[in-house]
């Protein structure tokens, strides 16, 4: 529960008010995603940036 409420409050110090736009915005351009995701780390967690992808592109799957 602790663990929760630090993560909360760890979003609501560092998140920007524009969000994952950028990110996302990148991805659908098709441009080089590798700065806009060194820019997300700094903010945002790997469950928010994760989300945020899939909204744009879908579930990656790899062929066998």
């Amino acid at each position: 529960m602790q663990q929760i409420e630090n993560v909360a409050g760890y979003q609501a110090l560092r998140n920007t008010p524009e969000g994952l736009g950028y990110l996302q915005k990148t991805v659908r351009d098709r441009a080089n995603v590798f700065a806009a995701l060194m820019e997300a780390v700094k903010s945002y967690s790997l469950g928010q940036i994760s989300h945020a992808l899939y909204d744009v592109g879908g579930e990656c799957r790899r062929n066998m």
